[in-house]
């Protein structure tokens, strides 16, 4: 007869080596449920739960580009208002408190010592305490249709 303890160590060594084997059942992205089947590395249950996933990360992707476009008119708004009160500057605090972003723009140049930021035909030049130089650009047009031009040849 063998003694219980060398029995008790093979079951646990079996065991073990077992445990090795056993196959990690993947879950859902989207439900959190075990899939019971199919290949070992599959990510949905079924295509339901597929679809309801994508689409999801669809739709914050979409409202993260909706949230950038809307603070970026709110900017344009608040810059436009300037233009029309005759402004050419205001402190950078003051527009803030207007709800102005100064993240929110549609292009940047440094141009010799300033930084000139543009919010679609709106140019301004922005310090850490200041925004002036605020103007239309008036031949945006013209630079549009010629951009067109070039990329239909």
């Amino acid at each position: 007869m063998y003694p219980i303890v060398l029995i008790a160590e093979a079951v646990q060594i079996c065991t073990v080596e077992y445990k090795k084997y056993i196959r990690r059942m993947p879950v859902c992205l989207e439900c959190g449920n075990q899939i019971r089947y199919g290949r070992t590395d599959k990510k949905f249950c079924c295509e339901d739960c597929k679809t309801k996933h994508h689409n999801s990360q669809a739709k914050a992707a979409r409202s993260f580009k909706n949230k950038v476009i809307s603070l970026i008119n709110r900017n344009y708004e608040i810059l436009d208002t300037l233009l029309k009160d005759g402004a050419d500057s205001a402190d950078l605090m003051d527009l803030m408190t207007m709800g102005f972003v100064p993240g929110m723009v549609t292009s940047y140049k440094r141009s010799g010592k300033h930084d000139v930021y543009t919010c679609y035909d709106i140019k301004y030049i922005m310090t850490s305490t200041r925004v002036y130089s605020i103007m239309k650009i008036h031949n945006l047009s013209v630079n549009l249709q010629i951009v067109s031009e070039t990329k239909d040849q």
